[in-house]
């Protein structure tokens, strides 16, 4: 991601942040209206659990200057959905529910180089993510 991507998606993150809940809550109504057997892999407060996500990609975008530092971190988030029943094919779908609520909690605010900026950072992420998986667990 170049410069004035990474100053887009941390702009517009920082307008949904006053809404961050209400965002978090739209996230997941998309993701299982998407594929309704995600559900499943979700056992605790969704609440809780939206706080997590907005947490995540919080602490994501503060890193995005610092590759070195946030891909080792998202290579172990990866690794750490795999027991929860987290497969690669979740993640395009992941991926669509969060362009999509982006879409719906920025409206105007969402234009098309805010997409392209978020699309390709969410690309990143997930690759990185994937790659966690199939990296031997340490012992």
């Amino acid at each position: 991601m170049n410069t004035q991507q990474i100053q887009l998606v941390r702009d517009s993150f920082a307008l949904v942040q006053p809404i961050a809940p209400q965002a978090a809550a739209l996230f997941y109504d998309n993701l299982f209206e998407a594929d309704p057997q995600l559900r499943a892999l979700f056992k605790g407060n969704m609440a809780h659990q939206g706080e997590r996500l907005m947490g995540m990609i919080g602490s994501a975008l503060a890193l995005l200057d610092r590759p070195a530092t946030l891909l080792p971190v998202l290579r172990s988030l990866g690794a750490r959905h795999v027991p929860y029943g987290v497969q690669d094919a979740h993640y395009a779908t992941v991926g669509a529910a969060l362009i999509k609520t982006l879409g719906q909690g920025l409206g105007n605010a969402f234009t098309s180089e805010v997409r392209h900026a978020w699309t390709d950072l969410y690309g990143v992420i997930s690759a990185t993510m994937i790659e966690g998986t199939r990296e031997p667990v340490a012992a």
